[in-house]
């Protein structure tokens, strides 16, 4: 269970179950600021805030909408 008001952090595995992506093409993305940079929590361990990969995949989901001509909802 979460705590309130504590942000949960996606590790590596949980991302790509989420996101149908390479290491390499995340890594791509933020460089290019087109996905949510990775934060620093360990010497070795990275992971991303779960609220921007979900604020991330709702921008896609809109993109996607507008790509076929339906307005935003």
């Amino acid at each position: 269970m979460e705590k309130e008001g504590i942000e949960k952090i996606l590790r590596k595995p949980e991302l790509f179950a989420r996101i149908q992506l390479s290491d390499a093409s995340i890594w791509r993305l933020e460089r290019l600021g087109k996905f949510p940079k990775r934060i620093k929590i360990g010497s070795a361990a990275v992971g991303w805030l779960e609220s921007e990969v979900i604020a991330w995949l709702a921008a896609k989901a809109a993109e996607r909408m507008i790509h076929r001509g339906r307005p935003e909802l």
